[in-house]
């Protein structure tokens, strides 16, 4: 398996493309064959004080442009990205293995985002308050809140990107991006774009480095007026501490447990596809996954055969475009990769037992963090498959027999993001529509779009991606009252 070189990418700070200020550089890996496929600027604190400066006066000049202005801006840089898809989409299966595939909702969602968001600022209407005596008019009207700090993380970097510029810029903020390490590849190649199309200096602006260097310094400044990240719980909570240096806007999107629950009037072949899909897809890397899926004990045995059959007919490989019928790639990293076998392990050990997968597929690169599609069956609430954010594809399944029993094992998490069920009683549908603890409920099954709000209750997050919700991070209200 070939990979290709990319070279060497720069930061992206106002309006040029820069080496870091130490010069120092840090080495993309690609996760199927572990070699080196470019080198990126390393940033460090005077890069992440220079994104800062440069976004203070970015954000003076953007945020004084009309709509329209800011419109004509975010739909050149669309085309622009258009333009590079293939090279886009190619950097990103080899900065983070997903399939050729696989990239293009990443494409999709970040062109999208920069399109719908103008209509969506376009379309937000002043709230008129009524006065109850008579003698004042009041309204309610929409401001821009000022820099915007972006941190995103690694498995779908460009619809991260999307879901964080697109409403940044249709509101006036102005935006510092700084991407995962892991994959930071596609992001900065992003910076080229803009560097190309001369986009206003200092409105975006994009560095990589370490938590400590970059992170830390840009979270604790008071330039920042908006946080955004999407990330773990644990990050998460990190930023949180380190932002009270002053009063900013937060907005996360944070880690998830997704219950996929299965009764038996469910269509199965259906909920099949999709228990496939949420799992294997992007390598189980995806915060909505299906980690653990309830099925009802009438079903239970036909379920899993079935679903341990398709599994196994699951391609592994390299997702280049040739490769396509390539459905899983390797893991981001070999860390996340030896994690798998430490949950299958302590599954294993607890009482469950392992269907299909737990090793190392045969054929493929040994330097490739490579992983089967694996499922183990009588998982329970004491195993870290059912606890924790798996994050990879490592499926758990379990049988239950009552709506009380599955709703209890279902909200049984500190995580609240997605939630799947399948069944046609519209009782139940209703109580669990009620009753789950999700901030995402689908019901026989599944769709995200730009237009859809994205969020979640209890450790999964503060706001939305996505949707008409997700301005609310970018802006302040003022209400305007004048006497008559």
């Amino acid at each position: 398996m070939k990979t290709e070189n990319f070279g060497y990418k720069k930061l992206y700070i106002d309006g040029q493309l820069v080496d870091a200020v130490s010069g120092k550089r840090e080495d993309v890996i690609c996760p199927a064959t572990g070699e080196v496929i470019a080198q990126v600027a390393k940033a460090g604190k005077e890069d992440a004080e220079k994104a800062l400066q440069s976004a203070q006066k970015g954000f003076k000049y953007w945020s004084k442009l009309s709509l329209a202005d800011r419109t004509t801006w975010m739909l050149k840089l669309k085309d622009a990205i258009l333009e590079k898809e293939h090279e886009l989409r190619t950097a990103m299966v080899h900065e983070m293995g997903k399939t050729y595939a696989g990239s293009q909702e990443d494409i999709d969602r970040l062109t999208e985002a920069l399109e719908w968001y103008p209509n969506a600022m376009q379309n937000l209407r002043e709230e008129q308050i009524p006065d109850h005596d008579n003698t004042h008019t009041h309204k309610m009207i929409s401001k821009p809140a000022g820099v915007a700090v972006a941190y995103l993380a690694w498995n779908f970097p460009l619809l991260n990107v999307g879901y964080k510029i697109g409403p940044a810029l249709a509101s006036g903020c102005s935006l510092i991006i700084k991407p995962s390490t892991l994959s930071p590849l596609s992001t900065y190649m992003v910076g080229e774009i803009l560097h190309s199309i001369n986009f206003p200096a200092g409105v975006v602006n994009i560095l990589a480095g370490s938590s400590r260097e970059v992170a830390t310094p840009m979270t604790t400044s008071k330039i920042p007026a908006v946080l955004t990240m999407i990330g773990s719980t644990q990050t998460g909570q990190r930023v949180i501490a380190d932002s009270t240096t002053s009063i900013k806007k937060l907005g996360m999107e944070l880690g998830g447990n997704a219950p996929f629950i299965v009764f038996d009037d469910a269509d199965l072949d259906k909920a099949l596809d999709l228990a496939i899909g949420l799992k294997f897809g992007n390598t189980g890397q995806i915060c909505v996954a299906a980690n653990r899926i309830f099925v009802h004990k009438s079903i239970y045995d036909k379920f899993l055969k079935e679903y341990v059959k398709r599994a196994s007919e699951i391609k592994v490989g390299f997702g280049i475009k040739e490769n396509e019928d390539v459905f899983m790639g390797p893991l981001a990293s070999r860390e996340a990769r030896d994690r798998m076998f430490e949950i299958v392990e302590d599954a294993v050990s607890k009482g469950a037992k392992l269907e299909f997968g737990g090793k190392i597929p045969e054929g493929l690169p040994e330097g490739g963090n490579w992983i089967e599609p694996t499922i183990v069956s009588g998982a329970t609430a004491d195993m870290k498959v059912f606890k924790e954010e798996t994050f990879g594809p490592v499926a758990g399944v379990m049988s239950f027999e009552t709506d009380d029993e599955v709703l209890e094992l279902a909200n049984d998490t500190e995580f609240g993001l997605a939630s799947y069920i399948f069944t046609n009683d519209h009782k139940r549908i209703e109580r669990f529509t009620e009753e789950l603890e999700f901030g995402e409920i689908q019901i026989n099954g599944v769709k995200y779009a730009i237009y859809l709000p994205h969020g979640g209750f209890k450790n999964s997050g503060i706001g939305h991606d996505c949707s008409h919700l997700a301005l609310d991070d970018y802006l302040v209200k003022k209400r305007v009252s004048t006497a008559i």
